[in-house]
């Protein structure tokens, strides 16, 4: 489960309709609880730096995802997943955002924008043990 304050949902979906027609991306920062839930205590924008497709694929430069990696250790925070939106599209996951994901345990919240409104939004968790078996599973999202 995927735990997040009413303000951080707020704002990623917001973030979907700022950049649309193209998809935003972001990290969810936070902390595992020993429920197995994954709480959210901040979120970082990043710039979708795909320039080929940038309305149907993202990429988070990896120097800005060390950067923010970094800022939320020193607030005790670890990465525990990722967003993106999909403008005019449903908010599920793609053979793409299946192939491209790889931090194993994290949630991957998708937002669908549709004529650059938010309307949907849901969470997936990539589980397996390596690239082969990967999985992305429903994950309910409890916003408090």
């Amino acid at each position: 489960m995927l735990r997040l304050g009413q303000s951080h949902y707020d704002a990623l979906r917001q973030h979907g309709e700022q950049t649309y027609p193209h998809e935003c991306c972001g990290v969810l920062l936070g902390r595992m609880e020993d429920d197995g839930a994954r709480t959210v205590t901040s979120i970082a924008r990043a710039g979708n730096t795909r320039t080929d497709s940038p309305q149907n694929r993202y990429n988070i430069d990896p120097k800005e995802l060390v950067r923010i990696q970094r800022e939320g250790r020193q607030r005790g925070e670890d990465i525990i997943g990722f967003y993106h939106s999909h403008p005019d599209h449903p908010a599920r996951w793609s053979q793409t955002d299946l192939a491209e994901a790889h931090w194993f345990g994290c949630s991957y919240v998708i937002t669908s924008v549709e004529k650059g409104k938010a309307v949907l939004t849901n969470s997936f968790e990539l589980t397996g043990m390596d690239e082969d078996d990967k999985k992305l599973v429903d994950e309910k999202i409890e916003v408090v």
